[in-house]
C-alpha cells in the first residue's frame, strides 16, 4: 500500500507473505502505512483530501543474479534484497519515478534494507518480482 499527499510519498507498508484474503491484506496494509511507517508521522485527517492510494499487488518472488544485465528490467521488476535478518523491497515503479538506473534500483534497495549499497554483489540475497498496480 502506498500513499501520497499531493504527490509526496507519505507512507508506504505491506507484506510479501499474506496470511490473510487480499482483501483483509489492502485493509490492513492500508491502516499500517497511515499510521505505522516509522518515516514519517501518523495521518492526520486533515490530509485526506489531498491523498493518493495505490495497491500494489505481487506477483512470486523469483531468485536472480544481479550480475546479469538480463535478469532485471526497470520499470517491469520489483526488487528484494535479503541478507540475514534484513530484507528491503521497492516496488517496479519506484525505479521509473526517480529515473534510477538497473544499479542504482539495486543500491537503494540494499539501502532500504539496512545493508551496504553494494550488498548485492557481495553475498546478499535478490529476487525479483511483477507487480499489478492499481490506484485513483
Amino acid at each position: 500500500m502506498t500513499i501520497k499527499n499531493a504527490g509526496r510519498l507519505r507512507g508506504c507498508l505491506g507484506v510479501i507473505d499474506g496470511v490473510a484474503s487480499l482483501g483483509a491484506e489492502v485493509v490492513r496494509c492500508a491502516a499500517d502505512a497511515a499510521t505505522s511507517d516509522p518515516r514519517f508521522p501518523p495521518l492526520d485527517p486533515s490530509e485526506l483530501a489531498h491523498l493518493d492510494v495505490e495497491v500494489s499487488v505481487l506477483g512470486p518472488l523469483e531468485r536472480i543474479d544481479p550480475l546479469s544485465p538480463e535478469a532485471i528490467t526497470v520499470g517491469r521488476h520489483g526488487l528484494v534484497i535479503e541478507q540475514g535478518h534484513r530484507r528491503g523491497l521497492l516496488l517496479p515503479q519506484v525505479a521509473t519515478e526517480w529515473g534510477w538506473t538497473r544499479e542504482e534500483f539495486l543500491r537503494h534497495t540494499c539501502k532500504k534494507a539496512n545493508l551496504p549499497p553494494d550488498a548485492w554483489r557481495s553475498g546478499a540475497q535478490v529476487y525479483r518480482f511483477d507487480a499489478e498496480v492499481f490506484g485513483d
